[in-house]
This record gives structure tokens, sequence and C-alpha cells, in this order.
């Protein structure tokens, strides 16, 4: 019996890392973009919600408010912030023509708080090219531009940044090596860009998309109640037949995500479950492989021999390149992998919170609104 989940295991850990590692050599870098403008660029909206972000807001904004695109409008949709944010950004204002804000103090039935800042923000916004970005992105002056070129080139509808991920913390740098690794599994980002794939792909830290295809889609009206409004943005997209892909921003963007692994466990309460549809059956089918695929060979190891062991010790190995992999991408250190087996551990148990607490409260609380579950599997997409 031991010897078959061996096996098996290296044969499904050997095939997924392989298309992994595959996929992200086949993923441009902005870095790599040169930036070839026309005379006349296309005025750029980046657009941005915000609800008591005071800790990142300020240095996040400084960043957008300074690049060197030739024609861009900054709109910040302030959603219900009761924190210092709506002083920053009359600050700000003060300083930079370009940035206009807009206040939002009641949430609408029906909406998800984000959600509804985006929809109002685009609906603000004057450019042809619409980027909603999250509060916290950092990125250098020449990102949009870079961006917006290789979109022109490429003829791209929809254009996502894969930003670095800031991890203060040991423990959190590990396990956001982990969870990346498993969202790429899970995305296959790659197959974005393929019109005969039915794969998607949106990210909320940079999303760029032409303004005239957001509104036939129909934008965040589509998708008011998903808490995963960014990936599902992309997925109305791309099955409108629209093109787009995702590019690496190392070096270019970066964000600390979460300040603490408790804070990013908490946040990922509002998503886990429905990434998959708010489908039980997925979170115990996912729990099942990652169990049997990415901790059992490493305990295997020490209990093991001959034939097993060595199929268990090649299955580690591989696991341990599809890390490095992933680290190399998102501006993690590769020796972060000595953590594999126990952040895979955390993942599942994050999963499983996440899903008990959406099931016991009977839907989620996101900044202080609570969303009921059936609004949420409601709004299927």
């Amino acid at each position: 019996m031991l010897l078959w989940l061996a096996l098996l295991s290296l044969v499904f850990v050997a095939a997924v890392t392989a298309d992994l590692v595959h996929g992200n050599r086949s993923i441009h870098f902005v870095r790599d973009i040169p930036v070839v403008l026309p005379v006349r660029p296309p005025r750029v909206s980046l657009v941005v919600a915000a609800r008591d972000e005071e800790r990142n807001l300020g240095a996040a904004l400084d960043t957008l408010l300074t690049q060197d695109y030739p024609d861009f409008e900054v709109i910040v949709v302030d959603d219900r912030s009761t924190d210092a944010t709506p002083a920053i950004l009359r600050r700000k204002a003060t300083q930079h023509e370009c940035l206009q804000i807009v206040r939002i103090d009641t949430l609408p039935a029906g909406w998800i708080g984000k959600n509804h800042a985006l929809e109002r923000g685009a609906q603000q916004a004057t450019g042809t090219i619409f980027i909603f970005v999250d509060a916290d992105i950092m990125m250098r002056s020449d990102t949009v531009s870079r961006a917006v070129s290789h979109a022109l080139a490429s003829r791209r509808d929809h254009i996502a940044l894969a930003p670095d991920v800031l991890a203060p913390g040991l423990l959190l740098g590990m396990f956001i090596g982990t969870f990346m690794m498993f969202f790429s599994l899970f995305m296959r980002p790659w197959k974005a860009s393929d019109p005969r794939s039915r794969r998607f792909i949106g990210i909320g830290a940079f999303n760029l998309i032409r303004a005239e295809v957001y509104r036939t889609v129909g934008g965040h009206r589509r998708i008011p109640m998903r808490p995963d409004d960014d990936i599902k943005l992309g997925k109305i997209i791309k099955a409108a037949g629209y093109s787009q892909e995702m590019l690496f921003g190392c070096g270019w963007m970066r964000v600390e995500w979460y300040p603490s692994l408790g804070a990013l466990v908490r946040g990922l309460e509002k998503n886990s479950l429905a990434g998959v549809d708010y489908c039980v059956a997925a979170i115990i089918a996912a729990t099942f492989v990652q169990a049997a695929c990415f901790i059992w060979p490493f305990i295997a190891l020490f209990f093991t021999s001959g034939l097993t062991l060595a199929l268990n010790t090649a299955t580690c190995t591989v696991l341990v390149m599809g890390y490095i992999e992933t680290a190399r991408l998102i501006g993690v250190p590769r020796w972060y992998v000595l953590g594999l087996p126990l952040t895979v551990a955390v993942f599942i148990w994050t999963l499983w919170r996440a899903t008990f607490i959406t099931l016991r409260d009977d839907g989620i609380t996101w900044r202080g609104t609570h969303y009921p579950l059936a609004a949420l599997k409601a709004n299927r997409v």
C-alpha cells in the first residue's frame, strides 16, 4: 500500500511540477518589456479602492502619483474609512492634480464594499485603459508605461501583473511561498493567454483592462458579491472571448500582503471557500491530495525503506524544486523550502478554518461588514 502511494505521489507531483516550471518560464517579466508608446498614448485611469488603509496608503500613493506615463489619472475611492485614510487623501490631493477622491458613506445592498468601490471608480474614470490597483501596492515609476506598452504591442485586452510579496517574519515568508505555489498549480496562469484554454487569471494588485472591454463584460456589476473579484473579473473577460496575459512584476512591483501569519490566516477567511465556488467537496479533495502528496512523502522518509523510500525521496526532491521555482519569482528566499511540510499543514488548516467559519457564520465578515452565504453563492460566474 505504501509503495503504491509513493509511486502515485511521485507521478502526480512530477507531472504538476513539470507543468509549473515550464509554465512559469513561459511568462514574460515586466523588466524585459521596452517602453514603446505612440505619440498620443491612450489615457490611463488608475482606480484604487481604499478602506482604512492608513498603514500603507501614503507610501503606495506616492508610487502611483509619480508614474512617468504621459497621460494618467488616479482615482481613489474611500469606502467608508474611519481611520486616517481621508486625511491622507486630502493631503495628497493638494499636491497632485491628477488625484481624484470619491467618498462612499453607505454600501448599497447586494454589493461587497471593495467591488462597489471599484465600480464607482470606473464610473468616474475618463481613460481608455483602466488599471485596478490595490491600495498597498508599491511600484517603480515606469511600471504603467511598460504594462501599457506590452498591452498595445501584444494587442491584449487584459494584463495582470504579479508583484513581489514582502513577508515580515520567517513563518509568514515560508507560508507565502507555499500558498503561491498552490495558487499557480491551481490557476495555471500561463494558460490564460492561450485562446484555446479555458484557464483565466486576474490579480488585484494590478489588473489592466481596456475600458471598452470592462464595460462590455459588465465590469464589477457582474461580480458584486464575489470576494475573489480580481480573479473572477479575469474569468468573465476570458469567457467573453477577449485576450489576457499575466506578467511577473519581479523588482517592479511589491506588496506587503499581510503583516503577520495570523493576519494572513484571518484574511483568507473571506475567499478560501469562494475560490472553489463554495464546494466543500473540493476542500475535502484538496485536503487529501495535499496531505498525501505534499506532507506524507516527507514523513515517509523516516518510516520507509527500499524502493518506497527511494520513491518518496524523489517526490520530496521534486517538491523542493517546485517551491524554489516559485520562491524565485515572488521574492522570498529559496531556503524557505525547509518549512514546506509545515506550511502545507498550515495551509490545510487555514482552508478548513475558513470553511468552518463561513458555514458557522452563514457567510463572511470582511472589513466590518457581514455578507450572507446565500447571496455570495448566488453570484456565480
